[in-house]
């Protein structure tokens, strides 16, 4: 099982510790705010009430033994930059951290940072990107080049199957799963029939998915 640590329970640190958690990962929480940490703890493996600006008092959370460390904590800059250089020198191979600004991300990734998240900045982009291309449930960027697309088929497409369909050569869509009924099925059978009600999880080109 992994573990992780999240630092920091803002919004952004309180959904990735449930995300990771019913994801089936181990996970710390820690937090200077005793209420916060009170009301996360039944939801996490171990929930402490620790100052993460006390270099010492990171250093006691044991963060060398995690898979991967989140610093959440990006309405204080001081904070930030210990928590990731504490992770670091404590040789976690896997730092996130989050950043209110650019110039704030690239101070995290001096100190020792793996990845920047910018919240806000990228909940604004998928939002905006899904109100121009309606049809799209969900559209996350997975990097400078590819995304990931969640969408119910055309009515025209429905009764068919993804044999029948060839996405990959009309759209350059490489469909990875099928949800259906809330579960999704990693396993794809190619001949089966598209259902009404069910939703493909497509991975392809930026640049080609306009033609969807």
């Amino acid at each position: 099982m992994k573990k992780f640590a999240v630092l920091g329970m803002g919004r952004f640190g309180r959904s990735v510790a449930l995300a990771l958690t019913d994801a089936g990962a181990d996970v710390l929480i820690a937090d200077a705010n005793e209420e916060i940490i009170s009301k996360m703890s039944p939801s996490v493996k171990v929930a402490t009430i620790v100052d993460l600006t006390d270099e010492n008092a990171i250093k006691a959370l044991d963060l060398g033994d995690m898979d991967g460390v989140v610093v959440a904590t990006a309405h204080s800059l001081e904070a930030s930059i210990m928590c990731v250089m504490v992770a670091k020198e404590c040789g976690v191979k896997n730092i996130t951290a989050k950043a209110g600004s650019h110039r704030m991300g690239d101070i995290l990734k001096r100190v020792g940072a793996d990845k920047i998240i910018f919240p806000e900045e990228e909940s604004g982009i998928r939002t905006a990107k899904k109100l121009i291309s309606s049809n799209f449930l969900e559209y996350y960027d997975y990097s400078d080049e590819l995304c990931i697309i969640e969408t119910e088929p055309r009515k025209e497409w429905l009764g068919k199957s993804l044999s029948e369909l060839q996405l990959r050569a009309k759209y350059s869509a490489n469909v990875i799963a099928v949800k259906e009924k809330g579960s999704i099925k990693k396993t794809i059978d190619p001949k089966a029939p598209l259902q009404e009600g069910c939703t493909l999880i497509i991975v392809m080109n930026k640049k080609d998915a306009k033609k969807l």
